[in-house]
């Protein structure tokens, strides 16, 4: 397929805009595409990283602006000296003490995105049976708490009980 707009090299890049239900094709070849304006799409990668964990954070984004941040202190990592500023625009944190100095912060962006602020992924086959169980305990210790705030001391036994049958099981 030749390019639409030269007729001389082929295509390389295949557009497709659908406006109030109308679908337009265009393809064009590289070099009439970086000539034509329709092909930018306007769109700065970094700005886009920045505005979303701006966003997550509900911050207005401010691109290097110090003075959008008048009157409020940053939490500042002892250890690396990276900001909660610095956070919402690079996307990640600066060393593993940031993840205890911006526990506020991230728990509800890890809740919005993974919709739990810990890792729940996959455990491995062999390996995992511990840690299943760890997994286990911690939600059963959860669920006693909760028991035990709510005045339910007969859930909160059988709850114990299941946790110390768990705990016998680990070792």
């Amino acid at each position: 397929m030749l390019c639409e707009k030269c007729q001389k090299r082929p295509a390389a890049v295949h557009m497709t805009k659908i406006v109030n239900g109308n679908k337009t094709e265009t393809h064009l070849c590289e070099v009439c595409a970086q000539v034509d304006n329709s092909v930018s799409f306007g769109l700065d990668p970094k700005w886009m990283l920045q505005s979303i964990f701006a966003e997550l954070f509900n911050t207005p984004h401010t691109e290097n602006d110090p003075s959008s941040d008048a009157g409020v202190k940053p939490n500042r990592c002892e250890k690396c000296g990276f900001t909660d500023a610095q956070f919402s625009q690079v996307g990640r944190l600066g060393c593993p003490t940031c993840y205890d100095v911006f526990e506020n912060k991230l728990d509800p962006v890890l809740r919005r995105i993974h919709g739990n602020p810990r890792h729940t992924g996959k455990i491995p086959k062999r390996t995992g049976g511990t840690i299943e169980l760890r997994r286990e305990i911690e939600e059963l210790k959860r669920e006693l708490q909760a028991a035990i705030t709510s005045e339910e001391y007969e859930k909160a036994a059988e709850v114990r009980d299941k946790i110390r049958g768990l705990e016998n099981k680990l070792g």
